[in-house]
């Protein structure tokens, strides 16, 4: 068995956007990511268009399909408005079919993703959006914090998937928190108890080369994303060596 590596290419694109022109090429560098083996690409647009624009998202939609096996995950916040030539997310994922949609509750300000939904509050807005994306063939994932209460409300809404947020996860193997072994029970309860509702899980932020010795036995792991760590190991080993070293650690049983 293995989990399958999603490589997010959102700081790819920041680089590029930093300066005039389409250096670095993001869609060449996911190319690269292919080639080495990862099994799937990842893109989180956002309105602001900090990183990830439409046109990449659309280029990497097309450059998945030469990839047989290869999925495409398009993440981002429903409910955020079009903005400019962002059309919204629902829009793109419309345009462009991937086989996978997260949805994630961040917002404009903030810096990136750092909670789960509180399904509490918004599952009544979001499920229309899951019937939708559904009813496009696209796999619907939620991005979920280890609370089991919401992990059942995630079920019930008709998910198809929860994508665990490994934010306090990362920052406690960082600082050998003494607590982290507690912690990471706490992400076991919670793919035990997604697996037994039927969920599939799928896990990331802030994993990396060394937190994922650890987090790669989490009962049930299908899938990670993976992009910040990712991006700032290529600056030392390369790309390619890189993705290969990520595939190795995911490598399970």
């Amino acid at each position: 068995m293995s989990i399958a590596l999603s490589v997010n290419l959102n700081k790819i694109a920041l680089i590029r956007n930093s300066r005039a022109g389409n250096y670095p090429d993001v869609t060449a560098h996911g190319r690269v990511c292919l080639d080495a083996g990862a099994q799937g690409l990842t893109v989180h647009p956002r309105p602001d268009q900090r990183h990830i624009r439409p046109q990449d998202v659309r280029e990497i939609a097309q450059l998945v399909k030469e990839y047989a096996g290869t999925e495409f995950n398009i993440e981002g916040n429903p409910f955020a408005e079009p903005l400019g030539t962002y059309p919204g997310l629902l829009a793109l994922v419309e345009e462009t079919r991937p086989h996978q949609c997260t949805l994630v509750p961040d917002t404009q300000q903030q810096l990136t993703s750092d909670h789960g939904f509180d399904l509490k509050a918004d599952g009544e807005r979001l499920v229309p959006i899951l019937e939708q994306l559904q009813s496009w063939g696209v796999r619907v994932s939620l991005f979920m914090d280890p609370d089991l209460e919401q992990i059942r409300l995630a079920q019930q809404l008709g998910a198809d998937r929860i994508e665990l947020y490994t934010g306090p996860f990362a920052e406690a193997y960082a600082q050998q928190d003494p607590e982290l072994g507690n912690l990471y029970q706490r992400y076991v309860d919670a793919a035990e108890l997604a697996r037994s509702l039927g969920l599939g899980i799928n896990a990331g932020h802030d994993l990396n080369l060394e937190n994922m010795t650890l987090f790669r036995n989490l009962p049930g792991l299908q899938e990670v994303s993976i992009g910040h760590a990712l991006t700032v190991d290529a600056l030392r080993m390369g790309l390619e060596q890189t993705v290969k070293a990520y595939l190795d650690l995911c490598k399970t049983g």
